[in-house]
């Protein structure tokens, strides 16, 4: 399938898939998210890929949403309220959604080369394993935004890192660097930022030189074994994402971010 947003390589048993949108921080738009969900539905089609690699093009793994493209472009604020509605319910159908990351049968890599804040982050945290730049950053930023998190956030990361941790960098939004991460046990490995081709190659060579059907059923008892209800949380999360989408601190937190100015929120 041809991209327009993203890169798809395939080289020996590892494909890598590349957020090619540097001019934004390779924020991404619904087009982008929705080509990342078919170039990993590719992957798990194609029997010769092992490990699937995520990273982004430029200084940026992912900066999350591209707001003015998803939240403040006219042709959405202003239409008709199905097509308002259509976008505050994006991801929570197929092929869109990148939920499955939690779920994917292969092994993935977030190969996190810049900032990874927002859905970004989740994205990254989504992924079963993280090999970093030491210029790498993260920050789940949605509460600036008057949102809350999607599953890397609100699903991962208090098992990553513990239930206090994942309130304080949720709660405040606070973006901390790859040492923290690898500190607080959020990431694998961090790099020299000019190693970080190199070693997530190695790194996924490793990982796919091991028996990939032991390796798919691994993964999914490592679920079993956390007891999660993911239809339960996937309720929860969606419910409380559409009603934050349609909240006037939503629309301020887009705005201040494209003003470059402090959120004024009021509860609303």
């Amino acid at each position: 399938m041809p991209y327009s947003e993203i890169l798809y390589d395939k080289r020996e048993q590892v494909a890598t898939i590349t957020i090619n949108r540097p001019h934004a921080m390779n924020a991404g738009t619904i087009k982008t998210w929705a080509e990342i969900a078919e170039a990993f539905r590719e992957a798990e089609r194609d029997d010769s890929i092992r490990v699937v690699v995520l990273t982004g093009a430029g200084r940026a793994f992912c900066a999350g949403d591209d707001v003015k493209e998803i939240f403040l472009n006219p042709e959405v604020r202003d239409a008709k309220p199905s097509k308002r509605r259509e976008v505050e319910e994006w991801r929570t159908h197929e092929p869109v959604a990148l939920d499955f990351l939690v779920t994917y049968p292969k092994p993935t890599i977030a190969s996190v080369n810049g900032a990874a804040v927002g859905y970004g982050c989740d994205i990254a945290l989504m992924c079963d394993m993280r090999i970093c730049s030491d210029q790498a950053r993260f920050g789940e930023v949605f509460i600036r935004r008057g949102l809350i998190p999607e599953a890397g956030g609100l699903l991962v990361l208090p098992r990553l890192v513990g239930l206090a941790r994942a309130y304080e960098l949720i709660l405040s939004g606070e973006i901390i660097d790859a040492a923290e991460a690898l500190r607080i046990g959020m990431i694998n490995k961090v790099v020299p930022h000019a190693q970080l081709g190199e070693a997530t190659a190695a790194f996924a060579q490793k990982i796919a030189a091991q028996a990939p059907l032991a390796q798919r059923l691994a993964k999914e008892a490592l679920r079993m074994g956390l007891n999660l209800n993911l239809s339960q949380f996937f309720d929860y999360q969606r419910h409380g994402q559409r009603l934050m989408l349609t909240s006037q601190d939503h629309l301020e937190g887009a705005k201040s971010f494209v003003e470059k100015r402090p959120a004024n929120f009021k509860g609303e």
